[in-house]
């Protein structure tokens, strides 16, 4: 099935995507790793919390990590331009008997928590607390020196349904693999912000959330943090890469937090702002979609992934798969 035309003209206008909340259940271990390992910023934390936030990043946080007995993802956030696009956003969910509730959260403005159809937890808004520049202060860089989060990607059970829905909201997709037998959409990668995705969708087991991406300026970072894993407890984090993808051209490295959430390392793919780009195809066994240099993705990587709080998530009944690495 081809993808949708873009919605330019959408009922309300996000700028990008924002942060994500998940649960872990030892928090110094959790900070070890996302602080002393991939090289976030604390900005605040308690006996319950620690919020985070990358290098170039002028709000609060991107991650919220919240100490509890099962680790899962409370909820992603995405910014809006203005704030009547948050009652607009708040007439649209309605007006798709979702459900909608205003809710206090720390170090933010007025808050609009939702679902997508799927369940998966969305809030949006528009303010958060900026803080200073600490982008030339070198001093703090450490780890993969992760400069800005990039993007998440969610298992889906019917990646054409989340293409459509999110496209409805004014997503964009670059690029998308198609598994030719059943014409149907196995994987797209959409963006709002100008790069290849702010959202992406594998289909899977879901709706779960594959990982989330920070972006590095160079691959040199990777090298770098993947020395630092290797030497400090990590090696068995290392889950896939580091590697070129064919889709979005970027330079990746996933690993894993101590409770298995997948965090992506991510660079130099490329700009998407014209509203009239096409979108790239890729065919589904075609080896280089993967990794351009030809080398498939672990089992792992198509299986694992974070469960949402309270979502139970369903199996697609598209059962065709990629080359997988034995």
């Amino acid at each position: 099935m081809p993808v949708p035309a873009p919605n330019l003209y959408p009922p309300f206008n996000i700028v990008r995507l924002s942060h994500v909340e998940y649960t872990v259940t030892d928090l110094a271990a959790s900070r070890a790793f996302y602080v002393d390992t991939l090289g976030l910023q604390v900005t605040f934390e308690d006996d319950g919390q620690i919020y985070l936030r990358a290098m170039e990043e002028r709000g609060h946080h991107c991650i919220v990590l919240t100490k509890a007995d099962t680790p899962k993802v409370l909820v992603l956030g995405l910014k809006l331009y203005d704030d009547v696009d948050l009652d607009k956003a708040q007439a649209f969910f309605t007006g798709r008997g979702l459900a909608t509730e205003w809710v206090e959260r720390r170090f933010m403005g007025r808050v609009l928590r939702t679902v997508d159809p799927w369940g998966i937890p969305l809030e949006f808004y528009v303010e958060m607390d900026r803080l200073p520049t600490i982008h030339q202060q070198y001093r703090l860089y450490k780890g993969a020196k992760p400069l800005r989060i990039d993007h998440f990607n969610m298992f889906s059970s019917d990646v054409d349904a989340s293409v459509a829905f999110y496209t409805d909201i004014g997503f964009r997709t670059t690029e998308y693999t198609e598994d030719e037998e059943s014409g149907r959409t196995w994987a797209a990668w959409m963006h709002r912000k100008g790069g290849v995705h702010d959202v992406a969708f594998t289909n899977g087991l879901g709706p779960r959330l594959h990982h989330t991406a920070f972006w590095v300026s160079t691959p040199l970072n990777i090298i770098d943090l993947l020395d630092l894993m290797a030497t400090t407890g990590y090696v068995s984090n290392i889950e896939r890469g580091p590697g070129r993808h064919g889709i979005s051209n970027a330079f990746f490295l996933y690993v894993l937090d101590p409770d298995g959430h997948r965090i992506e390392i991510y660079c130099s793919d490329y700009q998407t702002v014209d509203p009239d780009l096409e979108p790239i195809r890729w065919a589904l066994d075609d080896p280089q979609r993967q990794t351009l240099w030809g080398a498939p993705a672990p089992r792992s990587w198509f299986e694992n992934g974070s469960c949402f709080a309270g979502i139970e998530p369903v199996s697609s009944a598209l059962t065709a798969q990629p080359i997988i690495a034995p």
